[in-house]
């Protein structure tokens, strides 16, 4: 009892966190840019970035059952959408679902995506039923253990699942970052917290590990913070990757991981 009351007070904190997302959220950018969704279409396995790498593993979904697993206000899923997919978007938050709404409807998306306003751990789907679940910044949310029976639940034998998290594996910087008061902006909850590569082990326990990458070495991520360094943050990017193709162990200091797995 104890455990579900703590896991309730979570959910009451993101639920938050997201009507503050939404009460920010700019709609006039809801119009999807074909150029940008051009991008996810078909991006090489070598892409410097991370989402583009994400739609890359997901490939050719015409026709397939994605879930959505924390659609927020949408981004993703114009994209999905495009690409064939018949897209489950789901997310906790009203708030966002509605933009999400709203922007299909602006893009003239009239078929192929359903909404769900749900807890990740009680997803409204049949057990085995889903082809694809594509989370983007999902889990640094989420109960790792919860999540991971019920993306497990939810897929089909066979079945893929993709996501994108904020890592920090360093105990050093995360003990620096303790170290430095700050107050949490609206739409950060306390609950939310990057993710070690041990957790993510954890997390995949008794699925098939599929491919992976890792994306923004400190240097980088350093550069998009600090305008200064802006002008040099696409060369770091080339450099990130020659760096991680050599030394694999550098992984270790990445700030986001994309990784897919496979039920059995």
């Amino acid at each position: 009892m104890e455990h579900q009351t703590a896991l309730q007070e979570w959910e009451q904190a993101e639920i938050r966190r997201s009507a503050a997302e939404a009460e920010s959220a700019d709609v006039s950018t809801l119009i999807a840019s074909e150029d940008n969704v051009a991008r996810y279409v078909n991006p090489p396995a070598d892409t410097l970035f991370h989402l583009e790498y994400a739609f890359h593993l997901l490939g050719d979904v015409t026709g397939q059952q994605v879930l959505e697993y924390g659609s927020g206000w949408g981004e993703n899923t114009i994209i999905l959408a495009r690409l064939g997919a018949e897209v489950h978007a789901l997310d906790i938050s009203p708030e966002l679902i509605a933009i999400n709404r709203r922007r299909m409807q602006v893009n003239g998306v009239t078929s192929g995506v359903r909404f769900s306003v749900a807890s990740a751990y009680e997803v409204p789907c049949p057990d085995g039923s889903v082809d694809v679940v594509f989370g983007m910044a999902i889990l640094h949310h989420l109960d790792l253990d919860r999540a991971a029976r019920e993306v497990y639940r939810v897929l089909r034998p066979g079945g893929r699942a993709i996501f994108s998290e904020p890592m920090r594996n360093s105990p050093a910087l995360r003990a620096l970052r303790k170290m430095v008061p700050c107050p949490l902006p609206a739409n950060v909850s306390p609950y939310e917290r990057p993710l070690t590569l041990g957790e993510l082990a954890k997390f995949s326990t008794g699925f098939v590990a599929g491919r992976s990458r890792s994306f923004e070495l400190p240097w980088s991520r350093a550069a998009e913070r600090i305008p200064a360094l802006r002008t040099s943050l696409m060369p770091l990017r080339r450099w990130d990757r020659a760096m991680l193709a050599r030394f694999p162990g550098l992984a270790y200091y990445a700030a986001i991981r994309v990784f897919e797995i496979r039920k059995p």
